[in-house]
């Protein structure tokens, strides 16, 4: 791979003026959320976005799960046994994703109280859930969810009781700008990618790995660290780039296994944490979820530019996915 960077794209120049929607996500009124479990539920990034949310909410004690839209549409007993008082909320940047609407379709039809989540105004699944949550985004992202990513992560995170503080914004964007000086040096050579997180911050892993997937056509794995020593250990050599995300009460055992995997040939992105890279956030594991996230999408559309791939028409995919 070579690391050439061209001039910024419609998905950059989206990923950074998102900080706006930010604030005024920041302020918006939302939802109360209270139930004996919370299910979060979405397709893609959605449900990656859900499974940050869940761990936010267990951790401020409320009881909650992500599920995949389809399978909580077809099969909840899989997930879920007591189901006396379940809040679902469906995530669904379109509000038209066939899976997610299922999903709180077939809530409603058990008698389970739902909210929707979406950036698109009337949308569908906001017209069929018991509440409804509209986040206005950029008009310009493309298929590629980055703004509207960021802010169903927001909202998510501040209705579980996150505290997000109101310099987060200004935080993310110094990430990503630390990110950008030295990705041109950290590309080169690089075509197997990791990304590692623990916690709220394994959602985020499987998201930065969707969004190199997407944007840059490249083969990537999302892992939780420890569990990163049980066989895919295997694949690292001299061509890889880890991204690693640190959780707080466990740095010092990440930091070992970092220092492992730079033995065996990778270059490793440390947020909070040593690396090759290092990019201090400095908040909270699930608002450092948050606060990375604009660098991951970046870096998605890093990787995509110096393979010379366009990212606004990623190979396979579509704006919304609608089963036929």
């Amino acid at each position: 791979m070579t690391a050439t960077i061209t001039s910024a794209t419609i998905t950059e120049t989206v990923i950074r003026r998102q900080f706006p929607y930010w604030r005024a996500v920041l302020l918006q009124k939302l939802p109360e959320v209270r139930a004996s479990t919370v299910v979060i539920t979405g397709c893609g990034t959605s449900f990656y976005l859900a499974q940050v949310i869940a761990c936010a909410f267990n951790a401020m004690g409320q009881a909650a799960l992500a599920v995949p839209g389809a399978e909580w549409a077809r099969r909840p007993g899989c997930y879920l046994v007591d189901t006396a008082d379940i809040l679902v909320i469906g995530l669904s940047r379109s509000g038209t994703t066939s899976e997610t609407v299922q999903a709180i379709e077939a809530s409603r039809a058990r008698g389970w109280r739902t909210l929707a989540v979406s950036c698109a105004p009337d949308s569908t699944i906001l017209q069929v859930a018991d509440q409804a949550l509209y986040l206005p985004t950029d008009p310009a992202e493309g298929i590629v969810m980055s703004v509207s990513a960021s802010l169903m992560l927001l909202a998510g995170l501040r209705m579980a009781g996150v505290t997000l503080p109101p310099a987060i914004p200004a935080t993310a964007e110094a990430a990503m700008a630390s990110l950008e000086a030295a990705i041109a040096g950290v590309l080169q050579g690089r075509r197997h990618f990791v990304y590692l997180g623990a916690g709220p911050l394994y959602g985020m892993a499987t998201e930065g790995c969707l969004k190199l997937q997407e944007m840059s056509l490249s083969y990537a794995q999302a892992f939780y660290p420890m569990e990163y020593r049980h066989g895919p250990v295997s694949l690292i050599d001299d061509s890889s780039l880890v991204v690693m995300l640190y959780a707080q009460s466990t740095a010092a055992e990440e930091a070992v296994l970092v220092a492992e995997l730079q033995a065996k040939g990778a270059v490793v992105i440390g947020f909070n944490g040593p690396g090759d890279l290092r990019i201090d956030l400095g908040l909270s594991d699930a608002a450092n979820a948050l606060a990375c996230l604009p660098a991951l999408q970046l870096l998605g559309e890093k990787v995509a530019l110096s393979k010379g791939i366009n990212s606004e028409v990623p190979r396979h995919l579509s704006k919304v996915v609608v089963l036929g």
